[in-house]
């Protein structure tokens, strides 16, 4: 409620109190909001090190709510507004000062707490319990449809107290709304499971990568066992989990190189562990990228989608009632709402009857989808502006409704109910334990690099058309509603419509590349059984026995693994083992070790030479 609410309705703000033009306003809005969601990188980063998650909500939420505060008495106080006189360069002096200030310490605020909360709430389901596990994608569902309901009230109730009573009315609600947030927050604190902070994942990765450059001479080894790797135990005593290895990315396993006569220590060797952890935040990288260009295409519904419908030639009304644009967004938020618990309750359920996956589609799926309906959103906001531009010029008198702008803020919300909620939960379980926070920030790290994007093609489309349109005025230039109806906003909506297209295919090409940690995992019954991400039952005489939940083998040299554990169970019965069981008779797949036939009995090879029996 009080971060989308001041969101969608602060660019009015910045046209109308502040008096900025409409570039100005754009390009503030959009920096300020990618400012908001780079800064949740500092979030993560501070929740995976130093401070817990929960404490770092609560830092960050008190520097969110005393920006609103500030916000809010600079729009009461007429001594810290430009004079309405003024035509441009307004804001100077103290009046700049404060502005900024309350602007940018609202950015540091909301980020730190996206960076940290997500991950926190996440923490609360055991990865180890499958129940559990399941249900974290339902989690991230619900969290979506929270954030909906939160900012369905703002953009309607908020926005319109602050677009018809006064400004600092709407601020005030959403600073006391976010205040009540903060306190029921803090209340829970006896409830959560708190994960502490563990080593700089930053600086895990920076030691793979120097190591790796240190032994870029050396020859890697033939067999991949003999790369250093620490004792199981280690792992039973710490928050990171043993990792095991994979093809890909082959140079980074020099880091795993112990030289001759040199010992294992730090900076001078890293764990398989370590460098898989690299190479995970690596075959993440494609991906995130591949989302920037969608949440560009986000920063136009939020600036000059609002300012279509603030033209005198958009009929506003609903029956008696005037619809304040910037309250155009509710229509999406309202989709959401409802779509949200069918497509947990109704589509999951059927899809997983299909894919035999959890979550009915994999997160990369539903991230694809997203992009594909953020390129249809930027097509029909052209043609809708087409639309609106020849109303306004050829019959000014007989104007389109405001909700002509539904469509394109429709789609791209569906678009958004997919993308955003399949990137988190697949920063989140792709991420190592100790960076978790860090990587779930990367989903909002893309929305602040695609809003400073925006801000980039803003200036740089009106430099460059400014030279070749007959007008010699910018694509999207100008004052607002003047100049809206002369220029080419369309073209400059098409023109995100084709970035986004070319955009998917380079999606296409990484998403394909990229192999699922917990995929990987998945175990192959009897060369050729049911895929499954539940505890294995191990059959032994006829009897079913539950397995625990570390990771399991492969089957015969099967390439699938699984999270799950396997109990080791002797001639006399079932006997269960904490231990991860090493790859058998020395062959098998790269990342998982080798579970034999049941009715074999053979001895397994550990990842450093250690042997554990198992007899099924």
């Amino acid at each position: 409620m009080g971060f989308v609410a001041n969101m969608t309705s602060l660019v009015q703000y910045f046209l109308l109190v502040m008096h900025f033009d409409l570039e100005t306003a754009a390009n503030t809005l959009t920096n300020f909001m990618g400012s908001a969601f780079l800064l949740s990188l500092l979030g993560g980063f501070l929740s995976d090190t130093y401070i817990n998650r929960f404490t770092t909500c609560l830092v960050f939420g008190l520097l969110e709510i005393l920006a609103l505060i500030m916000i809010t008495v600079q729009a009461y106080s007429h001594d810290l507004l430009p004079s309405p006189l003024c035509p441009k360069d307004c804001v100077k002096g103290r009046i700049a000062f404060v502005f900024y200030t309350s602007l940018y310490l609202l950015a540091i605020g909301s980020g730190g707490v996206r960076g940290a909360l997500p991950a926190l709430g996440a923490d609360q389901f055991d990865q180890k319990d499958p129940k559990e596990a399941k249900a974290l994608g339902t989690f991230f569902n619900y969290m979506l449809l929270s954030v909906v309901i939160g900012a369905a009230v703002g953009v309607t109730l908020i926005v319109w107290v602050a677009v018809n009573k006064a400004w600092y009315w709407g601020f005030f609600i959403s600073a006391l709304a976010a205040t009540i947030g903060f306190i029921v927050f803090a209340i829970g604190k006896p409830y959560y499971r708190i994960q502490l902070p563990g080593r700089s994942p930053i600086l895990r990765v920076i030691q793979v990568i120097v190591v790796a450059i240190k032994n870029r001479r050396l020859r890697l080894p033939d067999n991949p066992n003999e790369l250093y790797e620490i004792s199981d135990k280690h792992y039973m005593d710490s928050i990171h989990s043993k990792i095991l290895h994979t093809n890909q990315l082959r140079f980074l396993d020099k880091a795993a190189i112990i030289p001759k006569d040199i010992e294992a220590e730090e900076w001078k060797v890293c764990s398989v562990t370590q460098v898989e952890e690299v190479k995970i935040i690596t075959r993440m990288v494609p991906i995130f990228i591949s989302t920037i260009i969608m949440n560009t295409c986000l920063a136009q519904l939020q600036t000059f989608s609002v300012e279509q419908g603030n033209t005198r030639i958009m009929d506003k009304s609903l029956g008696h009632f005037q619809f304040p644009a910037p309250s155009i967004p509710v229509i999406p938020l309202v989709f959401m709402a409802f779509l949200i618990p069918l497509y947990e309750f109704v589509f999951v359920p059927f899809a997983r009857k299909i894919t035999h996956h959890p979550s009915g589609i994999t997160q990369l799926q539903r991230v694809g989808v997203g992009l594909v309906l953020s390129a249809i959103s930027m097509t029909v906001a052209g043609l809708v502006e087409v639309k609106r531009r020849h109303q306004a010029t050829e019959h000014p008198n007989e104007p389109i409704s405001l909700f002509w702008l539904s469509f394109q803020y429709s789609i791209f919300g569906i678009a958004d109910m997919f993308t955003l909620v399949g990137l988190l939960e697949f920063f989140y379980k792709e991420a190592p334990v100790g960076m978790r926070s860090l990587s779930t920030s990367f989903t909002f790290l893309s929305l602040a690099l695609g809003y400073y994007l925006s801000s980039i093609f803003v200036n740089v489309v009106n430099k460059v058309t400014k030279k070749i349109a007959p007008s010699k005025k910018g694509w999207v230039e100008g004052l607002i509603p003047e100049d809206l109806n002369y220029n080419n906003l369309n073209l400059f909506y098409w023109f995100l419509a084709i970035l986004s297209i070319l955009n998917f295919f380079h999606y296409l090409y990484w998403a394909s590349w990229y192999k699922y940690k917990t995929e990987e995992q998945i175990a192959e019954l009897n060369g050729g059984g049911e895929m499954t991400k539940e505890p294995i039952a191990e059959l032994n005489d006829g009897r079913e026995r539950e397995t625990t939940k570390e990771p399991i083998a492969e089957l015969n040299g099967g390439e699938e693994e699984t999270k799950e554990s396997i109990a080791e169970l002797n001639d006399k019965g079932g006997r269960e083992t904490k231990e991860s069981i090493a790859e058998l008779n020395g062959g098998g797949g790269d990342d998982i070790p080798i579970l034999h036939e049941e009715g074999s009995g053979v001895d397994a090879k550990a990842h450093h030479g250690e042997e554990k029996e198992a007899n099924l």
